[in-house]
């Protein structure tokens, strides 16, 4: 229950019975949002715009030759600001995830669900793109909904058809910007300058996603953040009394009542205009408290301040505070679940961190060959065979040499190379003997250190065992 059903104050009883989104049959009920122009939404769409900026420009940007971002799942190929990582990274890629679920849950606590007004791409897309356009084309809220029940004339068809045209056309080039961070932009550029038939594959990956944006867009739209996204689902068992969220002060707005010339108001603030409803995206009452479809985008702030201002009232009387805040008139505070969320979170930025920077730019595993024995190369040699795994993490080709530390053992490579030139984000994998003299062989098992040199520089060492017969 709300607080402002806990302190006694005017509210609707049954606002959480359902969806705003839905009638009462449980149908879908189309929202037409009315727009805004105040500072939030200034704020909001400056934000929006930068953040557009990067997310397009980002298969274009380069670091030392290399994308900034590839996350190219189907062959194994991730590059996160300039630097390869591969499966074998794995734990690094896990450990990041870690540290940013509970960055995501100490914002959450903190701040609440100011993530998804502010920065989320669907409300980004929605609220700044695709909404913008619909208006542009069929007019404010009102102007939409007699649009659409409006019977189908010439104009409705035309108004309809280059909004939706429009649509796809910017679903198509989000597609293009969402493959360019999977594949690559020179593989998006074969694609482009190429026939789709010698890229069929890709092309029909493009025009799938270009069909999930546009459907989501054109009509899913705030199902996304009220039903399908898990993160908004799951922001209501963080939330406290003590988080910063879109809150209405019922403190100073109740009890409510219109504003009537000529009379003296004995009623709270809050003039029942129900702006803050007709301009929400998701269609709910903030006035009704904290709510999980709240996506904290400050529209009915933008709304209410513009009406308080009319009225000669102090503004935010909708605004970024705490329900204790608002309650007890208290400042913000810094609780003890703020501090744990904060340790566990340096912790882990820490650990990645010191990870990050001992991880090694070639990795070699090697492992003697499961099932085979010592070998009698001559009457004083002994020989094992091994296999051995590289991995070329660099953007560089490198030429690889193997010896035996302290020189207890030479290698002999199969195919009598001396060296293993190990090309550019590649992995390979080899076998060699390690020959050792029959009379230095002490015990069953010998403990061995192969050394990992590229151009006379150690790379790394590792360990082993060799398997002989004691004299």
């Amino acid at each position: 229950m709300s607080a402002i059903a806990e302190s006694g104050k005017e509210f609707n009883p049954t606002f959480r019975e359902k969806l705003e989104v839905l009638d009462k049959k449980g149908h879908r009920e189309w929202l037409y949002p009315k727009s805004v122009n105040g500072n939030y939404f200034k704020a909001r769409l400056i934000v929006g715009l930068v953040l557009l900026a990067l997310l397009f420009s980002g298969p274009f940007l380069k670091i030392n030759g290399q994308p900034v971002l590839l996350l190219n799942v189907l062959e194994r190929r991730f590059i996160i600001f300039g630097v390869a990582f591969f499966p074998q990274d794995f734990y690094l890629f896990a450990l990041g995830m870690l540290a940013f679920v509970v960055f995501i849950a100490l914002f959450t606590v903190v701040f609440g669900r100011v993530f998804c007004g502010w920065a989320c791409p669907q409300t980004i897309f929605m609220e700044i793109v695709f909404r913008q356009i619909e208006q542009w084309i069929e007019g404010d809220a009102n102007q939409r909904r007699k649009l659409d029940a409006a019977p189908w004339t010439t104009l409705k068809i035309a108004k309809k058809t280059i909004k939706h045209i429009l649509f796809f056309a910017v679903s198509f080039l989000i597609a293009n910007t969402f493959l360019g961070y999977l594949i690559g932009i020179e593989e998006l550029e074969k694609l482009i300058i190429d026939t789709p038939s010698k890229h069929l594959g890709t092309f029909t990956a493009l025009i799938i996603f270009t069909g999930v944006f546009y459907i989501v867009f054109a009509f899913i739209r705030e199902i996304v953040c009220i039903v399908i996204c898990p993160y908004g689902r799951l922001q209501g068992v963080m939330l406290d009394n003590n988080s910063i969220v879109v809150a209405y002060d019922f403190i100073r707005g109740e009890p409510r009542g219109k504003m009537r010339k000529n009379e003296v108001q004995s009623h709270g603030d809050c003039i029942d205009c129900r702006l803050c409803v007709h301009v929400c995206p998701t269609g709910i009452d903030i006035r009704n408290g904290t709510q999980m479809e709240c996506i904290n985008c400050t529209a009915c702030i933008d709304a209410c301040d513009e009406v308080m201002i009319k009225i000669n009232r102090p503004t935010s009387l909708i605004r970024y505070d705490s329900i204790k805040g608002i309650q007890d008139k208290l400042p913000f505070k810094i609780t003890s679940r703020i501090i744990g969320y904060s340790l566990v979170l340096v912790f882990l930025l820490s650990l990645v961190t010191i990870l990050f920077s001992i991880r090694k730019d070639v990795d070699v595993t090697i492992l003697r060959t499961p099932g085979m024995l010592y070998q009698q190369i001559d009457d004083k040699t002994i020989g094992n065979l091994y296999n051995v795994e590289f991995v070329n993490k660099t953007f560089q080709d490198m030429s690889l040499e193997l010896k035996v530390k302290n020189n207890q053992g030479k290698i002999r490579w199969i195919g009598n190379q001396q060296s293993q030139v190990l090309h550019k984000q590649e992995i390979a994998k080899a076998a060699f003997f390690i020959e050792i003299p029959k009379n230095t062989i002490q015990t069953n098992s010998t403990k061995l250190t192969i050394e990992v040199y590229s151009n006379g520089k150690l790379l790394s060492e590792q360990k082993t065992s060799f398997l002989g017969p004691v004299e």
